[in-house]
């Protein structure tokens, strides 16, 4: 018997006032799928994947995790079924050490309930490494990072606490051809890892190299869902302006 998908989105709808930002949205992601959400600004793409992520609640719809029906009223309640979220501004403190910032929110402590700083350097050093970032070491502040370095440090921390989907918003805007070319990579080691990553973009040439399928939004809608086999570039751009 064929597993269940990873998740599993029916009926998704989203309205704020009269506005319908997400209108009867269904779907699937299956384990180390990369899923590429595309459209124009205001398509409902970052509405749809904050409401997997905890920021949003439905108005109607239902979400399944492996088969099992959950209600994600938090970001908490997303982390813990596994989705980690990585924002467009990386969602790092820029004052705070890299060690810090991939474990915020979830610091090791000592019995006498003092921060075990020497295990979150450790570790930090250990997955930045299995990253292939040369981050030479888990004091630097986020805010020396180049725009590349912090979407690989954010990508870290979900990969650390064992995500099974990584949210990816627009994590190549703003960057450099080098540096977007390195979130690429990153993409590549998380489907490597088993790991789904839905990637939100208006880019389509930074997520077709890495995607599997295709989600088009138009208007709150999925208008299409398409593999990659079975589309290009350019039809994609006709699916999202016509």
């Amino acid at each position: 018997m064929r597993e269940p998908p990873l998740v599993e989105a029916r009926g998704i709808y989203k309205w704020f006032g009269k506005i319908h930002a997400v209108d009867d949205a269904s779907f699937t992601v299956r384990r180390g799928e990369v899923v590429g959400i595309v459209g124009d600004n205001g398509a409902g793409k970052s509405t749809l994947i904050r409401i997997l992520a905890g920021y949003h609640r439905p108005n109607k719809g239902e979400i399944f995790i492996e088969g099992r029906k959950v209600k994600i009223g938090s970001p908490s309640d997303a982390r813990s079924l596994k989705i980690e979220t990585v924002y467009q501004d990386q969602a790092l403190v820029d004052l705070m050490s890299v060690a810090r910032n991939i474990f915020m929110g979830r610091e090791p402590v000592k019995r006498a309930g003092f921060l075990d700083k020497k295990k979150m350097n450790n570790e930090s050093m250990k997955i930045l490494r299995d990253m292939e970032l040369s981050i030479k070491s888990p004091d630097y502040d986020v805010g020396f990072l180049s725009g590349g370095e912090k979407q690989g440090t954010a990508i870290a921390r979900a990969m650390y606490f064992k995500a099974k989907l990584v949210i990816l918003d627009e994590p190549t805007a703003a960057l450099s051809v080098k540096e977007a070319q390195k979130v690429l990579e990153f993409v590549e080691r998380l489907k490597k890892e088993n790991i789904a990553v839905i990637f939100i973009t208006h880019n389509l040439y930074h997520v077709y190299p890495v995607a599997d399928r295709f989600l088009v939004m138009r208007r709150g809608k999925i208008v299409k869902d398409v593999r990659k086999k079975d589309t290009s570039v350019e039809k994609l751009t006709e699916a999202i302006i016509s």
